[in-house]
């Protein structure tokens, strides 16, 4: 019964971080190029039980028989085994400023920051006093040939993204957009931006095919659906009680277990 109560609280720990995750969903479902997370669970390994007593086999006119016959599996729980990003697009939201854009298909842009460069889907950009184009947290937005420079904000960005001057059709750099071979292992940052790691490996720049399409004057939105993460919320609290009630009952079974063996060694 003791391990009942374990259990019922592994559970209840789930389910927690699950509640945790689809609140995170929830606060940032209006920020812009955001990926919602999901959390991905495995069961501990399941305990074979048998009978106690009498363990091996007996013999008799008939033939032989198990003396310990196998009870069944005992599950001991669950723990949180993964919290991996969705990266699903989102839709895209028309703004009419020419600074931002949105990605359609995989990929990230890529912005220098002071701890080197990191990945973001949010294409909310701004056009900083040197002409350089920025983040708003005012990271540099790289093309392939460094740091954006534009003259002004009347530029044109093609779906390929080649930048040109409005005035004169003048070819000023082409966004640097990337991609992974394991996106699902990227870590977010904050701010909007991803990092990679020895799992999601080094970038390539993405070319042919798989080099997403630029939207200019547009922004993609979160891919937060709200009514499936109300639902996925009710679902973990009604989920969160039961674990509760689990170690309620354990814990009165319990109880009633001690006020016998104490009646029956007065």
């Amino acid at each position: 019964m003791i391990r009942g109560w374990y259990i019922g609280a592994s559970g209840m720990n789930a389910q927690q971080d699950r509640l945790d995750t689809i609140s995170n969903n929830l606060a940032n479902v209006d920020t812009t190029g955001f990926k919602k997370e999901t959390t991905a669970y495995k069961e501990f390994s399941q305990l074979l039980l048998r009978r106690t007593k009498a363990d091996g086999v007996y013999k008799n006119t008939f033939g032989s028989a198990d003396a310990a016959p196998i009870i069944g599996k005992l599950g001991l729980g669950v723990e949180t085994n993964e919290l991996y990003t969705d990266f699903s697009q989102g839709s895209f939201k028309s703004t009419d400023t020419n600074t931002d854009f949105a990605l359609s298909g995989e990929g990230f842009f890529v912005v220098q920051t002071p701890d080197g460069e990191r990945y973001t889907r949010n294409g909310n950009f701004l056009l900083g006093k040197e002409g350089i184009l920025l983040t708003k947290e005012g990271y540099p937005v790289l093309g392939e040939n460094g740091p954006i420079h534009v003259p002004d904000d009347k530029f044109i960005v093609n779906r390929d993204g080649m930048i040109y001057t409005r005035q004169d059709n003048t070819l000023v750099d082409r966004f640097k957009l990337v991609r992974f071979d394991n996106e699902r292992y990227l870590k977010k940052q904050g701010s909007s931006l991803w990092n990679t790691n020895n799992i999601a490996g080094d970038y390539h720049i993405a070319e042919g095919d798989e080099r997403p399409q630029i939207l200019q004057a547009y922004t993609e939105t979160s891919n937060v659906n709200v009514v499936n993460e109300m639902v996925q919320m009710i679902e973990v609290n009604r989920a969160y009680e039961a674990n509760q009630k689990s170690i309620q009952t354990e814990d009165s079974m319990v109880d009633t277990l001690w006020s016998k063996v104490a009646k029956v060694q007065r």
